[in-house]
């Protein structure tokens, strides 16, 4: 199974593009947030690979990012989600808001995906409530000056928790919602504040 590929970018398409690793082009199916963001055409890449086999074909799925591909290989854990809805998913949502969308059980902000009816969405943030990719957010030896739980507001404490049953460790919750806390006051909402925790846990 192929699990990365390193090469460059030879072309690129509506669903997919071609990496040339020495010499040979892979073609490689992509979420069309992923196409956007690619280098331009000629230049270096890395991608995450999802590696599908079925009887007629095997096909190559890239991401950016690693945690991407963790919840592409989520969703399709969903009844009703296979690879192209779970692509069209990831397309409109990044990591962190559609980890955002699933802790405040937004199911309104997965609806926006194409291919996702209110029904397929709702059963989206229901079943992934409980399940999170693991973070791949790197907080180093802040997370030894992370702050005390219990110094934090009521609605602090509510986001931490959020944040820890997404897959977050303690101490990188708390630091992260602290921060949040920080930047947009002691009067910020707890959503307001998961929002921000996320986006901190994902730089």
């Amino acid at each position: 199974m192929i699990g990365k590929l390193k090469g460059a970018i030879d072309e690129v398409g509506e669903e997919s593009l071609i990496l040339d690793v020495n010499g040979v082009g892979y073609v490689v199916v992509a979420s069309a947030r992923t196409l956007r963001n690619l280098p331009a055409v000629g230049q270096a890449a890395t991608l995450h690979i999802e590696t599908q086999v079925r009887e007629d074909a095997i096909r190559l799925y890239g991401f950016l990012a690693e945690a991407e591909r963790d919840w592409f290989r989520l969703l399709q854990g969903v009844q009703g989600v296979g690879a192209k809805v779970a692509l069209a998913i990831l397309g409109v949502l990044s990591s962190a808001e559609l980890a955002s969308a699933i802790a405040l059980q937004d199911k309104a902000m997965v609806a926006r995906a194409q291919g996702v009816g209110p029904k397929l969405a709702a059963r989206i943030v229901l079943e992934l409530k409980d399940k999170a990719p693991p973070s791949g957010a790197e907080l180093g030896g802040a997370i030894a000056s992370s702050p005390r739980e219990d110094a934090l507001s009521g609605g602090a404490r509510d986001a931490v928790l959020a944040l820890v049953n997404l897959g977050y460790a303690r101490p990188q919750a708390a630091l992260a919602v602290a921060r949040g806390v920080a930047s947009l006051g002691a009067g910020a909402e707890t959503a307001a504040l998961i929002r921000r925790g996320l986006k901190e846990l994902a730089q």
